[in-house]
């Protein structure tokens, strides 16, 4: 009985640190823009089939409606209340989309947004995504009920009312970030109007959250809405169930605030991470692959077990938030896929993929002035998302998730989960390799001259698949097969001019 007590003491603590995918599934997606018809779809015919652990979704509450510029993806972070109604679809499709992917094993976390409200500088009307009427000049936003007690505008240092210091921690938490009306969350009042959304969400069924801009918020604050919040939706989650949480703490060393803060909370993204993979894989500053050895907490980076990571997000695929030019995105797709490849195979952090839109990128002095541009819509109604017949995405999306590289690397995680990081090798140069455990290898060529060689992998003997190249269907292998011997070694040859220069096997994909 007391190992039970124990066992049910460590899971209550360790909750909202465990992303309560289906058993075997290891990643997430973020479905950035889409409405919750499409998002309901993908999970039934493509990310349960293919092992994808949940969605990361835009902000489903309510939000002001911006014409100038037209429909900019960023609306949706400046909210005018809790009701679960924007472009993505209102709260019956928001429930169908909750029901249809619980329903085959695929979680919904949803982006809550909760530091702020919508910027001051929008006239007062019923320009939102719901019609609620609001006033932002006077802190009116009757439809959650606020009103100017529950703002920060007393309690802002600044002289503008806005950050004007990042080195200032009161500043950073407690006046607007680039003229978001900032909420007082150390009024219990907002904290429990926060919690009620959150907990309409959580007994919908959601499994947990992205809290954005939480730098940006008090650590004891976003603890005091926490403690608040119900346990997960007993139809789909274990009894007891916290939410998850990740946190949106940009910190790339160099300032007053630290995403150590905020580890007690619930884990945090890694912002590090993407920039130093994007350099290492340009190559630039004198970086190289073989310095990955110890990547992750080598590297400087928080503890594996607190980390959510990835390669890009929305904000910083645009030059917005953190990492600056180094960041690899679907626009740099050869370089991306690796980066993406090495993410997924390494066993650092919590790993989330991204599935873009493409916009009109045009740059005037280094900066894309079509950075703010929304979704594919006509008539500012989001177009679906089409799928065509080589399993690609129309209408204007990219949907990285469905690359067969990147598809494939997220069943090639599953597959090798809990396997320890082994077998590493390099040439001291930009090619390397390395294994997880018994279950899986994968080998990296980005010099400009070719890979041959004779490497452990610690796989068992027999012939596999290398999901890069191709796909296993049938017992067959439509890409390259790589041969392990008895002693568990493969030999490997990989050109600098492959389409994609790097090869990964692993014990599922064994014909």
């Amino acid at each position: 009985m007391k190992f039970i007590l124990l066992l049910s003491t460590i899971g209550l603590c360790w909750a909202q640190y465990t992303p309560h995918t289906q058993y075997g599934r290891t990643s997430i997606v973020h479905l950035f823009e889409w409405r919750w018809a499409d998002i309901a779809k993908e999970c039934e015919r493509y990310l349960a089939p293919n092992g994808f652990g949940g969605v990361q979704i835009s902000p489903p509450n309510e939000n002001v409606v911006v014409h100038n510029p037209s429909r900019p993806w960023w609306e949706r972070y400046q909210p005018i209340s809790y009701n679960i109604c924007t472009r993505s679809g209102n709260e019956d499709e928001f429930r169908d989309m909750v029901n249809r992917c619980n329903n085959v094993g695929v979680r919904i976390y949803v982006d809550a947004v909760i530091n702020h409200m919508c910027s001051e500088v929008w006239s007062s009307g019923t320009s939102s995504t719901c019609g609620s009427y609001f006033n932002a000049q006077n802190r009116d936003f009757p439809a959650v009920p606020y009103s100017g007690w529950d703002f920060h505008d007393g309690k802002c240092r600044s002289g503008s009312g806005g950050i004007e210091n990042y080195n200032d921690i009161a500043q950073v938490r407690d006046c607007r970030l680039v003229g978001l009306l900032d909420l007082a969350l150390e009024k219990d009042y907002v904290r429990s109007k926060v919690a009620d959304y959150m907990n309409h969400l959580i007994d919908i069924g959601v499994a947990g959250f992205r809290l954005d801009a939480a730098k940006h918020m008090w650590p004891g604050d976003i603890k005091a809405v926490l403690d608040k919040l119900n346990n997960l939706n007993i139809t789909w989650f274990p009894e007891g169930s916290r939410p998850f949480i990740y946190q949106e703490v940009i910190d790339l060393g160099g300032e007053a605030i630290s995403n150590s803060e905020y580890f007690g909370n619930g884990r945090v993204t890694e912002f590090k991470y993407g920039a130093k993979l994007g350099t290492v894989i340009r190559k630039w500053n004198g970086e190289k692959m073989a310095y990955l050895k110890n990547w992750g907490e080598g590297w400087g980076f928080m503890p594996s077990d607190r980390a959510l990571v990835f390669v890009d997000n929305h904000d910083n695929q645009r030059g917005h938030g953190a990492g600056g030019a180094s960041i690899l995105t679907f626009w740099d797709a050869r370089m991306y896929k690796m980066a993406v490849g090495f993410m997924l195979a390494h066993p650092y952090g919590f790993t989330r993929v991204m599935s873009s839109y493409h916009w009109p990128r045009y740059f005037e002095n280094g900066k894309d002035v079509n950075d703010w541009v929304g979704p594919p819509n006509n008539n500012e109604t989001i177009k679906e998302v089409t799928i065509n017949p080589d399993t690609t995405c129309g209408n204007g999306w990219i949907c990285e998730h469905r690359w067969r590289q990147i598809r494939n690397m997220v069943t090639f995680r599953n597959a090798v989960d809990g396997q320890p990081f082994t077998n590493w090798w390099d040439n001291g140069s930009n090619q390397v390799a390395f294994g997880r455990g018994n279950r899986g290898f994968i080998v990296f060529n980005n010099d400009d001259w070719s890979l041959s060689s004779t490497l452990q992998t610690g796989l068992p003997a027999g012939t596999y698949c290398d999901v890069i190249s191709g796909d296993k269907v049938d017992g067959n292998c439509t890409g390259i097969k790589i041969s392990v011997s008895s002693d568990g070694r493969a030999h490997f040859s990989v050109s600098y001019s492959a389409e994609d220069p790097f090869i990964a096997i692993h014990t599922e994909a064994k014909l």
